[in-house]
């Protein structure tokens, strides 16, 4: 029997399948990379070794193009081992996306081939505390003084903080009110007026810090894009990462699922193993439907931006928000199912409840989905008419 019969499925194809097999034969590693307990220290052995597997070519879109199954295919696998493993692959592809996506070619040059032999740590500088859901909030500044750009501001929850190489981070430059005014802005680590000594801690624990600009120059030749495009970069970005959440949180739930049958089916109560009693079987179906659901709408929507659009707002949008809230349900129900087990710390369900929660806030909350699938939908309706 397939252990793995979605791998079969029509949105992919050979080149994803023998992927899939080379991350899964990767993970074997994972086990003295765990032991490391420092999560910033961990990380960057990840990227090292993820970059030395050939695994993070298909983060850093070298060439200019992403493989969204692919990447989607790489996230799952790599979340149902770890999450850490899962989160240094996902953020080298965000951090360098907008440079795959919109850079020049001197930046792609410079930081892609880095960022894909697991060189360069990237990191994506997005959020405020002003300005999560609300981009056009943005507060942070960079204004032009000759050849440079002299950043000024706050950044917070930034994912990589601390230990990133480069930091693609989004200012007001000024060519417009809200979104119409902000530009993205590559700033090397090390650069005179960054702080990112501003370390965040979090449940499922990774790598985090805010960051302070504070006449902080770089090169205009750093801009990404266009000045004043810098919402297109984002959302681009943003767009084509988006169905990959999904992936990462179907692994999760895969692990937890699998977690659960192995317990139902070897712990005894009352004289009969826990997978004969009907309220647990109807847990575990409800699990595996909800799983293989939300595998359907992230490969719909990656296949959909693979072979049929540039965007896929609402694909994307449905896979994140539905896969996420599907996934720690899923993982809620494991827990349940292992009674104490699923509460002890550092039990394999107590790491995944910790590792599933901040995946229904990045990138775009579930609340924040639902009014993108809905604008979406109504978008639709008004050039295509009432059926």
């Amino acid at each position: 029997m397939d252990a793995q019969p979605h791998l079969q499925w029509p949105f992919l194809d050979d080149t994803h399948r023998a992927l899939a097999a080379r991350a899964s034969a990767w993970t074997a590693e994972l086990a003295a990379l765990r032991a490391e307990p420092d999560a910033e220290r961990a990380t960057r052995a990840l990227v090292r070794s993820l970059g030395g597997a050939g695994l993070l070519a298909y983060a850093a879109g070298v060439g200019g193009r992403l493989d969204v199954r692919a990447l989607c295919v790489l996230r799952e696998t790599l979340a149902a081992a770890w999450g850490l493993a899962d989160f240094a692959f996902a953020m080298q592809g965000l951090g360098s996306a907008p440079i795959a996506l919109f850079g020049s070619e001197a930046q792609r040059e410079k930081y892609l081939p880095r960022v894909a032999g697991g060189e360069a740590v990237a990191a994506f500088a997005l959020s405020e505390a002003g300005a999560g859901s609300d981009v056009g909030a943005i507060a942070t500044t960079a204004r032009r003084d000759g050849g440079h750009y002299v950043l000024d501001g706050e950044k917070r929850w930034i994912s990589n903080g601390g230990i990133a190489d480069f930091y693609v981070v989004f200012v007001r430059t000024g060519e417009g009110p809200a979104t119409k005014g902000l530009s993205a802005i590559v700033v090397d680590a090390g650069t005179a007026g960054l702080d990112t000594s501003d370390r965040v801690e979090v449940i499922a624990p990774h790598p985090m810090a805010n960051l302070r600009f504070d006449g902080c120059r770089v090169p205009v030749s750093n801009l990404v894009g266009d000045a004043g495009r810098g919402i297109a970069v984002a959302l681009g970005t943003l767009d084509t990462f988006r169905a990959t959440v999904g992936a990462a949180a179907v692994g999760l739930a895969r692990h937890a699922l699998a977690e659960a049958l192995a317990h139902a089916t070897t712990r005894h109560q009352f004289g009969a193993p826990l997978s004969d009693y009907q309220l647990i079987r109807a847990k575990l179906a409800d699990m595996a439907t909800a799983i293989d659901a939300s595998a359907l709408l992230v490969y719909r929507a990656a296949w959909t931006r693979d072979t049929r659009a540039e965007r896929v707002t609402l694909e994307a949008g449905m896979a994140k928000a539905f896969a996420t809230e599907s996934a720690q349900r899923v993982i809620d129900e494991a827990v349940q199912i292992l009674g104490a087990l699923g509460v002890c710390a550092g039990s394999p369900v107590e790491e995944l409840y910790r590792e599933i929660r901040p995946l229904r806030i990045y990138e775009g909350t579930t609340e924040i989905q639902k009014l993108v699938i809905a604008r979406a939908l109504l978008d639709r309706n008004g050039k295509e008419g009432t059926p």
